[in-house]
């Protein structure tokens, strides 16, 4: 569910919150800003969409769902959606947008998911993964649940990002560090665990998954003529913010 914005804020490594990424607590203002802001509306989701392809008759879990946006695209295009969020708001908000027919419940990715096994032909990991410590327990679930040959897509922060907001920073390590964004006038703070590049592959083949896709992929075409200034900055008009990935289960 999380952002890394473009313009970087303040950064504390290993800072403490009351409440980690407590999203019930701002659900409402995160998911107003992300309906139109360039890093979600124009680059996270569509090339989420785009890495998913074909999706028509396919069963699909979306794992950390947020506010639905993903879910809601993919039904869109045919998918059969289910999903879950630790955060009870961001469901109700879900809900609110699929209908109150839709397969959503409140569940944690850090412990056992509510399906069966293989019950999946896919599954969406979008900007959820770069909040956990531990990758192991996770991944393992998500490879439960879905089905032999089944894809496992995976948005997290670029490993990049740590640096740019921390230029001390080691970026081989597995550490810990916050960052302090506004959220549609509210402020909120977003704790991530930063793992290097081949921290996250050595996870995936360890969970039992085959990397198929690594992508670093551009804005949506339009967002250029929506966003200038943002991505005046940028004279290709790209920016690395999130590394995509797809993943077979093996």
């Amino acid at each position: 569910m999380g952002a890394v914005s473009t313009e970087a804020g303040n950064s504390t490594r290993g800072a403490e919150a009351v409440a980690e990424n407590d999203y019930d607590s701002f659900a409402e203002a995160y998911a107003a800003e992300n309906e139109t802001s360039l890093i979600n509306a124009y680059y996270a989701q569509p090339a989420i969409l785009d890495l998913a392809g074909d999706v028509a008759g396919r069963r699909i879990l979306d794992a950390g769902c947020g506010s639905g946006t993903v879910s809601a695209g993919l039904r869109d295009r045919g998918a059969v959606v289910a999903g879950f969020d630790r955060s009870a708001k961001m469901v109700e908000l879900a809900r609110r947008r699929l209908g109150d027919d839709a397969d959503l419940r409140v569940a944690d990715l850090t412990g056992p998911l509510p399906y069966p096994d293989a019950a999946f032909d896919d599954a969406i990991a979008a900007l959820v993964l770069h909040y956990l410590q531990d990758w192991a327990a996770p991944l393992a679930e998500l490879r439960r649940v879905l089905k032999p040959g089944g894809r496992l897509i995976v948005a997290v922060n670029h490993p990049i990002i740590l640096k740019l907001v921390d230029r001390e920073a080691d970026y081989f390590a597995i550490s810990k560090w916050s960052q302090e964004y506004t959220f549609h006038g509210q402020k909120a703070v977003l704790t991530y665990w930063h793992r290097p590049l081949h921290a996250m592959t050595d996870a995936f083949t360890a969970a039992g998954f085959r990397t198929a896709v690594i992508s670093e992929p551009p804005p949506a075409p339009q967002a250029r003529e929506l966003f200038p200034d943002e991505l005046a900055r940028f004279p290709s008009g790209s920016f690395l913010s999130f590394l995509f990935f797809v993943l077979e289960a093996v």
